[in-house]
């Protein structure tokens, strides 16, 4: 009896309570691989300035759009 419930905890443990653990390691590899894309994509190269220059000229934009109109 005692053997029976032994091998169905074992069953269970390696079934399903292991697949946690590879959960957590899949979604901790997913989190470095986003974490070094955005550190690569926000850079001082590369995209990370294209966009940066796109808010610059817009906010140029703006405010000289401001100072010819007045700015009401």
């Amino acid at each position: 009896m005692i053997r029976a419930m032994l091998n169905a905890w074992d069953y269970v443990n390696v079934r399903y309570l292991n697949q946690k653990g590879q959960g957590m390691v899949e979604y901790a590899l997913i989190l470095a691989f986003v974490v070094v894309i955005a550190a690569f994509l926000t850079g001082n190269d590369g995209i990370g300035q294209a966009i940066q220059n796109v808010f610059q000229t817009v906010t140029n934009q703006l405010n000289q759009a401001n100072q010819q109109g007045g700015g009401n």
